[in-house]
């Protein structure tokens, strides 16, 4: 008798398993892609999309197939409903603006939720940092640091400094700058005390 309890055990989970896909699949996720060569545009479409329901879920930059340079974001349905989720599209080539413009985004409420490296129209990448604010809940206070270095073992020795300091890294990219050559940047935050 033992003896199958561990078969009936298993196809039991397998049917609950199963049974949960099929809820899953018919009610479904409905997903929009944005993309646009101007971060000024993105910024636009993100908030219109959010308007119709949506929810940022991944960003990427780079060469598309029409040999331009693009950001392109996937969105997804959100059961929340239109108008909850409100974005912020933050585009530099200079660490210290960056650094600046997050603070004062994270001080409106909003939180970091994305970042890529996009090729711009006058030349040299720009890191592009998408943030997020929920209408509906109470805002996180963070604080934000970047590191930005070309040596891995200084951005080691500069992470590990930010992590004592109770820094959470959240996203990481390579990007060639207009002064640095080619740079990772990092970005972290802690809860504000």
């Amino acid at each position: 008798m033992s003896s199958l309890r561990l078969p009936i055990a298993l196809m039991f989970v397998l049917l609950l398993a199963a049974d949960g896909v099929g809820a899953l699949a018919q009610t479904g996720a409905d997903y929009k892609v944005l993309a646009t060569n101007k971060t000024s545009t993105m910024e636009k479409e993100l908030n219109e999309a959010a308007e119709a329901g949506f929810r940022f879920q991944h960003v990427m930059g780079g060469e598309s197939a029409f040999g331009g340079s693009e950001v392109v974001v996937v969105m997804s349905s959100h059961e929340a409903g239109a108008g909850r989720f409100a974005y912020r599209l933050l585009a530099t080539s200079r660490t210290s603006t960056m650094q600046r413009e997050l603070q004062e985004a994270s001080d409106a409420g909003f939180e970091y939720r994305g970042q890529t490296v996009f090729r711009s129209t006058f030349g040299g990448d720009e890191v592009v940092v998408i943030l997020e604010r929920d209408n509906d809940a109470e805002p996180h206070q963070y604080e934000y640091t970047l590191v930005a270095t070309s040596r891995t073992s200084t951005l080691e020795k500069e992470l590990k400094e930010a992590g004592a300091a109770g820094y959470e890294v959240v996203g990481m990219t390579v990007s060639k700058t207009a002064v640095g050559g080619d740079e990772v940047v990092a970005i972290a935050r802690r809860l504000r005390p």
